[in-house]
């Protein structure tokens, strides 16, 4: 029987490429919340190892989503600035009992806490369409989660309204408090 990812856990986190090798991990994450819709997971001071396996530390905490049903997940990173949100164009994720898992397709979406909106990655992507042979139906698919993305980013559909954010990485903070009191 599989197991089951449970609130309070920490989990780790891989991305792989399409021609099925590892991308890049993270260590370990928070689990904040598991539902149907969602597994959302804290990050901060994780290693982070890339596919050459060079090493690093994230700088900032950052409330990390991942969606069963959705070509994307979201990072949200909490700077002094305010909400920096990175958005990876991504299979939809899912926890196997090892780790949350998806692969990665290249495109990503910053969001600053303006709201300014940069896609990036577009040559690497293509890049990858090419050597990888995405499929036709894949590209489409992309593109269609592409362009949900974006209006979820417009419309501040969840997660792309601060207060979101900030309400679960202080339940997290709480969590981390009553941990260091036990």
């Amino acid at each position: 029987m599989e197991k089951q990812l449970k609130e309070g856990e920490y989990v780790y986190i891989q991305s792989y490429k399409h021609n099925g090798k590892l991308h890049r991990t993270w260590a370990m994450g928070y689990v904040v919340e598991v539902t149907s819709n969602r597994i959302v997971v804290i990050t901060n001071k994780t290693i982070v190892t890339e596919s050459d396996g060079r090493k690093w530390i994230t700088r900032e905490p950052a409330v990390c989503y991942f969606y069963p049903d959705k070509w994307y997940n979201v990072i949200c990173m909490i700077r002094k600035t305010g909400i920096h949100y990175y958005c990876n164009l991504a299979s939809p994720s899912l926890y196997d009992g090892e780790a949350i898992k998806n692969i990665d397709y290249d495109l990503d979406v910053k969001v600053t806490p303006a709201g300014k909106i940069f896609l990036l990655d577009e040559d690497e992507y293509a890049i990858h369409s090419m050597k990888m042979q995405y499929s036709e139906k894949l590209k489409k698919v992309i593109q269609k989660e592409l362009n949900t993305l974006l209006e979820d980013i417009k419309l501040k559909n969840s997660p792309f309204h601060y207060r979101e954010v900030y309400n679960i990485y202080e339940r997290y903070q709480h969590n981390m408090e009553n941990f260091k009191q036990l």
